[in-house]
C-alpha cells in the first residue's frame, strides 16, 4: 500500500526541500543510476544514464550531434585509441570539412608543425622530429599513428591544447602570486575551487606522503592542465579557423571523466553542446597488472561519461630493439654501451663504435637511428654500416621480440 506524509502540501514541499520526508532516503547510484540488465563484455557501448547497451551507431549519431566530443583515453592501451579513431571517422563522414581533433598530447607552440601536418606537408619522420614527440610526450608515437595519419589523410585540423611543461613545473612549485610577471600572464584564469576535483586529485596522491604542500602543488598544477586546455578549445572555436568546426578533444580519462575538468571549464567560458565518451578496462592480462593506477576514487554525484565503452587491456605489437646506449658528440653517433643479451651483442657491435648508415640510410643524429629501428618487428634483419676505429665494417642485426626499455636504450 502506498503511504504519504500526512502534512499540508506547501508544508510537505517546504520540508522535502530542507529535509525530506521522514524515512525517505536517496535512492540508487548516481554514477550508475539504472544498473545494466547483464554484465558488460569487451566492446559493449553502456549509455550510463539510462543502463542500456546501444550499438556503436547509436553512439556516433549522439556524437555527430555534440559541438564538442570529449574522448578519455587510457594513454598506453590500442583499444582505446580504435574508439577515438572510429569516432574521428563518424564525424568526419557526418561534417566533411568541419571537423577539427584536440589533443592534449599537443601544446601550442607545436601548432605550427600540426598545421603542416595537417596540410600533407610533413613525412612521419619529419612530423616526429619537429613536434619533439619523444620530449613533448615521449609515449610510443604507435599508439597514435591510425588516429594522426587520417587527420592528416582527411586535412583535418589538429589543434595543441596542453600547458608547456615549464610553466607546468613553475606551479608545481610556486603559488600563483609568487611567480615572476612573465609566467604570470601566461596563466589561464584559474578556479581552484571545484570541490569534486579536490576530492580526485587527494584520492590520486593519497598514496604519496609528501605532506599537503605537494599535494597543493599537484591540485595546482591539475588544474592548470584543464584550465589551459579547456581555453584553447575555447579559443580555437571562437576563432575564424574554428568557428564552424566540430571538435573531438582528447585527454586522459582524469581531465574528462565526470565532467569536471575540462568540460565544465569550457562550459564556464563557452556553453554549447558536448558528449563526454570513456573506457572502462575490464580485463588486464597476467603479470601487466601494475599498469593500472592503484586508486580508489571518490564516489561522484553524476555518471562518469555519457557513453561507457568496455574494452581489453591490450599492448602494442611486438617491439623490437637493437640494445644499445647511444650519444652525439662533435656530429657522430657514437655508441656508447652495449645491452647483455640484446641484438647488438649478438651481433658483436661494441661500444665506441660509430653509426654511418641503416640499411642504406644515413645516421646523422640518434633520432635517425631510433626511427628506423621503430620502423622494423620480430623476424626483419638490418644492414648497419659501422666506423670502428678507422675502419669501415658492415654489421647484419636480426631482429626479436623485447621487452620494454628506459628510453636511452634503442
Amino acid at each position: 500500500m502506498l503511504r504519504f506524509c500526512k502534512t499540508p502540501l506547501l508544508a510537505t514541499f517546504m520540508f522535502f526541500l530542507l529535509a525530506g520526508c521522514a524515512g525517505m532516503t536517496g535512492i540508487g547510484n548516481p554514477e550508475l543510476p539504472y544498473p545494466p540488465q547483464q554484465p558488460p563484455r569487451a566492446g559493449d557501448i553502456l549509455h550510463l544514464p539510462t543502463g542500456f547497451y546501444v550499438p556503436e551507431a547509436a553512439l556516433l549519431d549522439a556524437a555527430a550531434d555534440s559541438r564538442i566530443v570529449y574522448v578519455g583515453e587510457t594513454h598506453d592501451n590500442p583499444a582505446s585509441h580504435r574508439l577515438q579513431l572510429a569516432i574521428l571517422q563518424g564525424l568526419q563522414q557526418a561534417h566533411p570539412g568541419h571537423v577539427a581533433l584536440a589533443m592534449e598530447m599537443f601544446t601550442p607552440a607545436q601548432q605550427e608543425v600540426l598545421d603542416r601536418w595537417s596540410a600533407g606537408e610533413l613525412t612521419e619522420k619529419e612530423f616526429i622530429r619537429q613536434s619533439d614527440w619523444g620530449k613533448v610526450w615521449r609515449m610510443n608515437f604507435a599508439y597514435y599513428r591510425e588516429l594522426l595519419n587520417f587527420a592528416r589523410d582527411q586535412r583535418i585540423p589538429v589543434i595543441g591544447l596542453n600547458a608547456d611543461k615549464g610553466l607546468v613545473r613553475a606551479v608545481g612549485s610556486n603559488l600563483p602570486d609568487e611567480l615572476p610577471p612573465e609566467l604570470l600572464a601566461k596563466l589561464p584564469q584559474m578556479d581552484m575551487s571545484d570541490p569534486y576535483q579536490t576530492a580526485l586529485v587527494t584520492a590520486i596522491y593519497g598514496g604519496h606522503t609528501s605532506g599537503q604542500a605537494m599535494l597543493d602543488g599537484f591540485q595546482r598544477i591539475q588544474t592548470l592542465w584543464d584550465e589551459t586546455m579547456a581555453e584553447n578549445v575555447v579559443r580555437y572555436l571562437q576563432s575564424p579557423q574554428g568557428d564552424d568546426k566540430q571538435v573531438m578533444v582528447l585527454a586522459g580519462g582524469n581531465h574528462i571523466r565526470n565532467g569536471f575538468g575540462i568540460p565544465r571549464r569550457v562550459f564556464r567560458r563557452m556553453p554549447t553542446s558536448y558528449l563526454l565518451v570513456g573506457t572502462n578496462v575490464l580485463s588486464i592480462p597476467a603479470g601487466m597488472e601494475d599498469r593500472q593506477m592503484d586508486v580508489t576514487l571518490p564516489d561522484f554525484p553524476m555518471p562518469a561519461y555519457d557513453y561507457l565503452v568496455y574494452t581489453d587491456y591490450e599492448t602494442l605489437p611486438d617491439q623490437v630493439r637493437l640494445g644499445v646506449m647511444l650519444e652525439e658528440e662533435d656530429g657522430l653517433v657514437i655508441i656508447k654501451g652495449i645491452v647483455p643479451d640484446s641484438v647488438a651483442a649478438d651481433a658483436d657491435i661494441r661500444t665506441g663504435d660509430q653509426v654511418l648508415s641503416f640499411d642504406g640510410q644515413e645516421i646523422a643524429e640518434v633520432f635517425d637511428l631510433v626511427y628506423a629501428v621503430q620502423q622494423k618487428a620480430p623476424g626483419d634483419q638490418g644492414m648497419l654500416q659501422l666506423n670502428r676505429e678507422g675502419e669501415m665494417i658492415t654489421v647484419k642485426v636480426t631482429f626479436r621480440s623485447a621487452e620494454p626499455a628506459d628510453h636511452h636504450q634503442k
